[in-house]
């Protein structure tokens, strides 16, 4: 058989199997489980309900403004006032909307494992003028601990996602997380700072993928960047020329 029938049959093979997935599991909307043309998709109507953050926006926080001033590059009182130890920060969505958030709890807290590769997808495009100028996507890490209590790292299935989209490397392993720490909820900006303090580390057996290149962190949700801003500094510490942030979905106050 000839390279190009092989190809051929492999690709018949592929829409058969497909074509039985589809009959034996329909597609359903990754939110609200309606009919939809494909797998992985969302329907019209929870895709207008999605908070989608798009430019205007503070280019450092990713922050979305409330109205469009017309001047490309601005950023927001709370980046000027309170500058992040990463330099920008991207989103796909805003945290407050419903369909975002539930999105966001499926993946971390109820294993639905097969929403990584679409949020990717969607991380990646928002994302694209960082990854542009990125060497290395690194996942924030769960402390082993945590990492045992659920089985898997939400943040790692998403860096795979965008890296497989983005063709930017992944370094899966370059960050770990040496401290266990208490959950976040509930704690102010300052306790949630003083609880990640001393979290991260990078690893030494990984220190070379981060030296001197530029690195975009991922992560499902950015709330008060108390995590982000911990993990950043690791990264800078180790040598990193550049931290940026690429998450899913981000809270929102006034920019």
């Amino acid at each position: 058989m000839t390279l190009g029938a092989a190809t051929g049959l492999t690709r018949y093979l592929a829409g058969v199997g497909n074509a039985f997935l589809d009959l034996v599991y329909p597609p359903s909307c990754l939110v609200c489980r309606k009919a939809v043309a494909a797998h992985g998709a969302i329907c019209a109507e929870c895709w207008r309900d999605i908070a989608f953050i798009e430019r205007p926006y503070c280019e450092r926080l990713g922050t979305p403004f409330e109205r469009d001033l017309a001047q490309p590059g601005l950023i927001s009182l709370e980046a000027a006032a309170n500058p992040p130890a990463f330099g920008r920060a991207r989103a796909v969505a805003r945290y407050d909307s419903d369909k975002a958030r539930a999105l966001a709890h499926r993946l971390k807290y109820y294993d639905r494992l097969e929403l990584a590769d679409p949020i990717g997808r969607w991380m990646a495009r928002a994302g694209a003028e960082l990854l542009a100028e990125a060497d290395v996507i690194v996942p924030i890490p769960l402390h082993r601990l945590r990492l045992l209590a659920r089985r898997f790292n939400q943040s790692a299935a998403l860096a795979q996602a965008i890296s497989r989209e983005s063709a930017v490397p992944a370094e899966m392993m370059a960050l770990e997380r040496v401290k266990p720490t208490a959950p976040q909820v509930g704690l102010t900006r300052a306790q949630r700072a003083a609880n990640l303090s001393g979290a991260f580390r990078v690893s030494p057996d990984r220190a070379d993928a981060i030296i001197g290149r530029n690195v975009v962190l991922v992560d499902d949700v950015l709330t008060t960047g108390a995590t982000a801003n911990a993990a950043a500094r690791a990264l800078l510490r180790a040598g990193a020329a550049r931290v940026d942030l690429l998450v899913f979905a981000r809270a929102v106050t006034s920019a």
